[in-house]
């Protein structure tokens, strides 16, 4: 069945009014940005760009929905043939999926016929929303980690059959060193990872035969499960018991442990000592139930012997703030050859738009540690031999001076005359971007409560040109 239809309905309205008025030729662009981070954090992660793509290069109306939509009423026939081919024609700009992102840069930007940018909204939302949402939790949730891998084991408690499958893959793009749905790794090459839980231990007689079924079928992977009844009296002792008398005579080790429920801090350094004394000093200890990146946090700081940490619903869902707030404006319209800027004014100045068709660019200082990133006009080139003064959009008296930088221009054509360009991302790549991106990032703007605010500026020219449309349009109301 076609997603085409899976849109809020005044996108077909605006749609089919813009073609009644011969307008089906008008390009623009729009612009997909935030306006805040999640969890009041310093940054985000830029996911879902390869799901978008796949969409738009599959997007057509099938027979079914032009049924559907003439049963509807209310659209013209001229323009439910217009639907019937209709292939998306325009350009798409974008961040390197996996790139860190921050509130009020153009992390996308479509240029297109009106009709064409329009009939991309929600499901653009939809994947870049979701998808950079899960991808920051897993940053989020892996930087607290460290050295520790962590697992996203949600998929149970996801939002649907896509959120569980799309979630892995934005977590793995995050930081995850595997998942526990194994179509993640069959359609994205993320690693499927599990053994077992409580329901097969429960199955046998006893614990011990349990661990021991479990220990013959997979000698040189077992991990137990050890919280079934109780993990210091029975758990422990029986998993150093297989170790004994099963899987030493086979000659193989014990290879984990994971803890599942209770006290995970002092459970996890009773089990460490008891492995320990039997000569496990290599079987490792997973804990998992309900974290985050703040009971992770303080498993860490407690000095924990943890090992790697299974994380659920509150990575998959993203429970602490379960919303990305990226929205999609129209920021240019292209008549007789001229670009003319577009600005939606509000009395709360963040929702105030920034227009014009640009750029962003990233400054590195000679360490290659992010200084800030700079939005400028499209068509602006920043010298980089040359001193450049930095400043606040919403208090420009505020100024930096900074020298000796790099700058990176970031938004890269990936879509041009119906297909992809060279400039999209593998799962892979994007996972580096990401890990790139992030120790780029001072510590200070990845720390969990008060983050410091890394700077996104306009250039002079491009806080001119929205200074300018602020005062046409205020004049006018006068």
């Amino acid at each position: 069945m076609s997603n085409a239809l899976l849109m809020d309905y005044y996108e077909l309205t605006m749609a089919n009014s813009y073609f009644e008025q011969g307008r089906r030729q008008e390009w623009a662009v729009f612009d997909y940005y935030f306006r805040r981070a999640p969890d009041n954090g310093g940054y985000a992660l830029f996911a879902g760009l390869t799901a978008l793509l796949d969409f738009v290069e599959t997007l057509h109306f099938d027979d079914d929905d032009i049924a559907f939509l003439r049963r509807k009423g209310g659209l013209s026939e001229a323009f439910l043939a217009y639907l019937k081919d209709f292939r998306f024609q325009g350009e798409i700009y974008a961040f390197a999926e996996g790139s860190v992102i921050f509130p009020n840069e153009p992390v996308v930007s479509v240029r297109a016929p009106l009709i064409d940018c329009q009939l991309l909204e929600t499901m653009l939302l939809i994947f870049l929303n979701h998808q950079s949402l899960i991808a920051t939790k897993a940053a989020r949730i892996c930087t607290q980690a460290g050295n520790r891998p962590v697992f996203e084991f949600g998929a149970r408690r996801a939002h649907g059959a896509d959120a569980a499958l799309l979630g892995a893959r934005a977590a793995y793009i995050g930081g995850i060193a595997g998942s526990a749905n194994t179509q993640a790794e069959r359609d994205f090459g993320v690693p499927a990872v599990g053994t077992m839980a409580h329901a097969y231990v429960q199955s046998f007689d006893s614990e011990f035969d349990a661990f021991a079924a479990y220990a013959k079928c997979y000698p040189d992977n077992t991990v137990l499960l050890v919280d079934t009844y109780d993990t210091l009296r029975q758990g422990i002792p029986n998993a150093i018991k297989v170790q004994r008398e099963i899987l030493a005579p086979l000659g193989h080790t014990l290879k984990g442990i994971r803890i599942d429920s209770g006290d995970l801090a002092y459970l996890s350094t009773q089990a460490r000592r008891m492995l320990d004394e039997a000569g496990l000093q290599h079987t490792q200890i997973m804990v998992s139930n309900s974290l985050d990146e703040y009971l992770i946090k303080d498993l860490t700081t407690q000095n924990a012997a943890i090992d790697a940490f299974g994380v659920g619903e509150r990575l998959i869902t993203a429970r602490s703030e379960p919303v990305f707030g990226g929205v999609y404006k129209i920021v240019s319209l292209e008549k007789n050859g001229e670009a003319i800027a577009k600005i939606k004014l509000s009395e709360n100045a963040v929702k105030t738009t920034t227009p014009g068709f640009k750029q962003v660019y990233r400054l590195y200082d000679q360490q290659q540690m992010a200084i800030a990133d700079l939005v400028t006009l499209r068509e602006e080139v920043i010298d980089e031999n040359a001193p450049y003064v930095l400043f606040d959009p919403l208090n420009p008296w505020k100024k930096k001076r900074i020298t000796e930088f790099t700058a990176k221009p970031l938004l890269q054509c990936v879509w041009r005359d119906g297909a992809r360009t060279g400039a999209n991302n593998t799962l892979e790549q994007a996972r580096a971007q990401a890990k790139r991106d992030l120790a780029s990032l001072w510590d200070e703007v990845k720390r969990l409560e008060n983050p410091h605010g890394y700077y996104v500026d306009l250039s002079q020219s491009l806080w001119q040109l929205k200074q300018d449309l602020i005062e046409q349009h205020t004049g006018d109301a006068l």
